[in-house]
């Protein structure tokens, strides 16, 4: 029997993430010896903070290399749960909460939890590249809301209301949001909150992006409103606010029940978290040092995302949306008539810049750029960007 002709239909429909394919590629060319400007990554270029670090090395230093709960070392939940509380104003307790191996794992258990064979769950178009794959493995069917520059990139009530069909149990939104980097106001969120309370329906919330603010934005839980603590399911982490990429940690809260059944998911899959990671994790939820080094690092990339903005704006034949969080731009390239991935792929190979094509993200006239890069790479990648799209515009 040959194993490639016998690999699952819901794992083979699935593509790899486009996202990870073009930061490989980038890092290969570097590691030939090439200059590589690279705007692909989306994970902030700082050192995790001291702090954290440490309170993991003295966790390894205690022995806390056992096996845990498979939801989470309890500190830590009970951590998670005030964070909610405090920040977000959510009505959730330690029990409601799940650490995972990171936010991605979240998102995965709630929706492989959640979804069945023919559930419809509406995602609005730019989205994170994951969202309609995961859907797909829990055999539900992802209902494309698109959005363009002129609503910022934001699904409005209207739009929600007309997708909704007597199959749909699950929306997702993301904000601040991974590609485009904008937030949904509080009015339009509580907008969205009452179409989904008329409907009956679930909400995942992915907040990932939550304290990487800037000029007037303003996060609102979407589970904090009335009605919706029991109809939310919140996930996010510690990878982009306290620069924790490789650490793997993430987290979901939910009604207990949800948790009780991703909890059971994680027990067969992965288990727990890495034990000693967890405590680094606490330390960053809850030593004085921790919103200093976040705002430090919030500081550095509003400074990048100005910078980039006006120069991005500047391009021939683009336009770009000025983010209000993330660390990402989200160029149209759309006047250039070129398709999204042959554009990064020119870009990369003839001018050593790495970007993500649009199409990963549901939208083939656009492409993503990351301002997790310090200013000096920024600026020489910029002046490679540019060269490269006033020659296609000659």
């Amino acid at each position: 029997m040959n194993i490639s002709q016998t690999i699952s239909q819901r794992v083979a429909q699935v593509p790899a993430s486009m996202t990870l394919i073009i930061a490989a590629k980038g890092k290969a060319m570097k590691a030939e010896g090439i200059d590589i400007c690279s705007f692909s990554a989306g994970e902030p270029d700082f050192p995790t903070p001291q702090h954290i670090v440490e309170a993991a090395k003295q966790a390894l230093d205690e022995g806390k290399t056992r096996y845990g709960p498979a939801a989470g070392e309890l500190r830590l939940r009970e951590a998670i749960a005030h964070k909610l509380q405090t920040d977000n104003h959510l009505d959730v307790s330690p029990q409601q909460i799940q650490v995972t191996n990171g936010g991605k794992q979240a998102i995965y258990n709630a929706i492989i939890a959640l979804i069945n064979p023919g559930d419809e769950v509406i995602i609005p178009a730019p989205y994170w590249v994951s969202y309609p794959e995961i859907v797909k493995l829990a055999e539900g069917v992802p209902v494309m809301l698109p959005t363009n520059a002129e609503s910022e990139y934001k699904i409005t009530p209207q739009q929600l209301q007309a997708a909704i069909s007597d199959r749909t149990k699950l929306v997702v939104l993301n904000s601040p949001s991974n590609p485009t980097g904008v937030v949904y106001s509080p009015e339009e969120i509580r907008a969205l909150a009452q179409v989904i309370l008329d409907h009956d329906l679930l909400v995942l919330s992915d907040e990932i992006y939550e304290k990487l603010l800037y000029d007037d934005a303003e996060h609102l839980s979407i589970g904090s409103l009335p009605g919706m603590g029991d109809r939310t399911i919140t996930c996010s982490g510690f990878a982009k606010a306290y620069s924790m990429t490789g650490w793997r940690l993430g987290y979901l809260a939910a009604p207990l029940e949800l948790i009780q059944a991703t909890s059971t998911l994680q027990s067969h899959s992965t288990s727990n978290v890495c034990t000693f990671a967890q405590f680094g994790a606490i330390a960053a939820l809850t030593d004085p040092q921790s919103p200093p080094c976040i705002e430090k690092m919030r500081q550095a990339f509003d400074q990048r995302r100005q910078y980039m903005y006006d120069r991005l704006s500047q391009l021939p034949n683009t336009s770009v949306v000025k983010p209000k969080g993330a660390f990402y731009m989200y160029l149209n390239i759309g006047k250039l008539g070129i398709p999204s991935y042959e554009f990064c792929e020119r870009l990369l190979e003839e001018h050593h810049v790495a970007t993500v094509p649009g199409i990963a993200f549901g939208t083939d006239d656009c492409l993503r750029l990351s301002y997790a890069t310090d200013l000096a790479s920024a600026e020489k990648g910029l002046d490679r960007l540019e060269t490269f799209v006033q020659t296609i515009s000659r």
